[in-house]
């Protein structure tokens, strides 16, 4: 896989149900139109992450088809959902085997398959953190998941769940974010039970067998210190902390997969610490979304810890509000610097035809919406660019800006890639006005005494001297929200 590679995320089964409507048949992953992977390929995807494979619990697709909150969501993305639209959480799983909706075995070896002839990696979900509560080690060892007492349970009885086990009543809790809600379709796995980590890497190691990389879902939460203070009232003295952490031994274990961490809590350095090769940089989106975000992303971008060339940057994904909705006229700026700074550039199936509705993770049919051909042609432009060799094997850094003939230059962000044939200029305007700045791009240029600056977002030419660009720098004027992708070459 590249250096700082694009990452195409994909809802499986809302996924497989668009293709059977458009091909007006069923189809599983066995029997994707290979157009299909195709299109993928000549996009410059590096990595294909089909999200929600694993086999559904049907005692959590019960409780998904009965919530009222749930039902309210479903009514507002679906308004003609019924039950067999709802199809359960792809992170309430029953078994790490693939549904038969996706063709089992079968149908996922040949994704993989079609994938790797083309050159993309696949990656799939690994949950550490909890099963269903119908899964088999509830019956076969129960003693993999924190259990509480009687005592327990009557003073918190919403984060449990009493299942009879071989004649006797076990009170298992239910998973949990130490931060909200427990989540009462799961049951939470004791990770500090030494049985339930072995389990766990053998599981991992059937996973890897199959895939190139995973995906690790709410990866913190089994860090000792994080699972000691979410659990140590419930686990009191019956389980020591271990002296080791669980994804440093299962990363040295299994070390030839690519490891995604998804991490919050400004823990991202600490996960790349234990073997990780990607983390999750929540940071970057919510630095979009803040009023000070010019600011905020100035400081994200200009610091060395942790490493951004092993950071996952995103403007959307399965579990954030869809991009063209929540960004609005900042979007092409947005994704210009999301798709173009140094690391893992994730996207989400539907960004690119500017869907609008996010639709919960457990249902298994997405609305149809009309895409807007004008973001459409956006992530066409960008993603063009983004596949550029130089934005993958070049060097990269933050160039200066400064004043344009007004103060409006604090709203400009530029950086460049740079190898010995390309350079790269990417500049942005994350303000709300339209806003000038000189762009200072002289200690990069190649040899020559005039640069054709073209934009690849507009196919736009400007010619440039050495002279004017060593005196002031390149002058840029945007309108709000908007982005100057650069090639440069000599002028002849």
């Amino acid at each position: 896989m590249r250096h700082h590679p694009l990452l195409f995320e994909i809802s499986a089964w809302p996924w497989l149900e668009r293709l059977s409507r458009e091909e007006g048949r069923h189809v599983t992953l066995a029997d994707v139109p290979p157009a299909r992977w195709d299109r993928i390929a000549q996009q410059g995807f590096d990595c294909v992450f089909l999200m929600g494979v694993w086999r559904r619990s049907p005692s959590g697709r019960e409780i998904a088809r009965t919530d009222p909150g749930l039902i309210g969501e479903y009514a507002r993305v679906l308004p003609d959902w019924t039950h067999a639209d709802v199809v359960g959480s792809p992170y309430c799983i029953r078994a790490y085997e693939p549904d038969d909706r996706m063709g089992g075995w079968r149908g996922l070896d040949t994704a993989r398959r079609e994938l790797q002839r083309r050159g993309i990696s696949l990656m799939l979900d690994f949950v550490p953190n909890h099963t269903a509560f119908d899964h088999a080690w509830i019956e076969e060892s129960v003693d993999r998941y924190v259990l509480g007492s009687e005592d327990d349970y009557q003073r918190a009885p919403s984060d449990f769940r009493p299942m009879t086990v071989r004649g006797r009543t076990a009170y298992i809790a239910c998973g949990r974010d130490p931060y909200f809600p427990p989540w009462t379709d799961v049951a939470q796995l004791n990770y500090f039970n030494p049985d339930t980590r072995h389990a766990m890497r053998m599981t991992l190691r059937t996973i890897v067998s199959h895939c190139d990389g995973v995906r690790c879902d709410m990866a913190m939460l089994v860090f000792n210190d994080v699972f000691d203070r979410t659990w140590r009232r419930i686990l009191r003295d019956r389980w020591d902390v271990p002296s080791t952490e669980f994804w440093l031994e299962t990363t040295q274990m299994l070390p030839a997969a690519i490891y995604l961490a998804e991490v919050y809590w400004n823990l991202e350095g600490r996960i790349l610490g234990e073997g990780f090769h990607f983390a999750y940089d929540k940071r970057f989106l919510d630095a979009l979304h803040d009023p000070d975000r010019v600011r905020r992303m100035r400081d994200l971008l200009a610091v060395s810890e942790p490493d951004s060339r092993r950071l996952c940057r995103f403007v959307e994904n399965h579990d954030e509000p869809r991009s063209a909705a929540s960004l609005g006229a900042q979007l092409p700026a947005a994704l210009c610097i999301m798709a173009t700074i140094p690391g893992m550039r994730f996207f989400f199936d539907g960004q690119q035809d500017g869907r609008r509705f996010r639709a919960p993770v457990q249902l298994g049919r997405w609305p149809d919406e009309v895409g807007d051909p004008e973001i459409q042609t956006l992530h066409e432009r960008v993603l063009e660019f983004a596949r550029d060799p130089v934005l993958h094997d070049g060097a990269w850094r933050i160039l200066n800006v400064s004043a344009g003939g007004d103060d409006t230059w604090i709203n400009v962000l530029a950086h460049r890639w740079r190898s010995e044939s390309s350079l790269a200029v990417i500049v942005a305007n994350l303000g709300t006005v339209a806003s000038q700045a000189h762009v200072d791009v002289a200690g990069d240029l190649p040899p020559g005494q005039s640069f054709d600056f073209t934009d690849r977002l507009t196919g736009d030419t400007y010619r440039w001297s050495r002279e004017a660009l060593s005196a002031r720098g390149l002058w840029v004027r945007l309108a709000p929200g908007r982005a100057h992708l650069f090639t440069v070459q000599a002028g002849r």
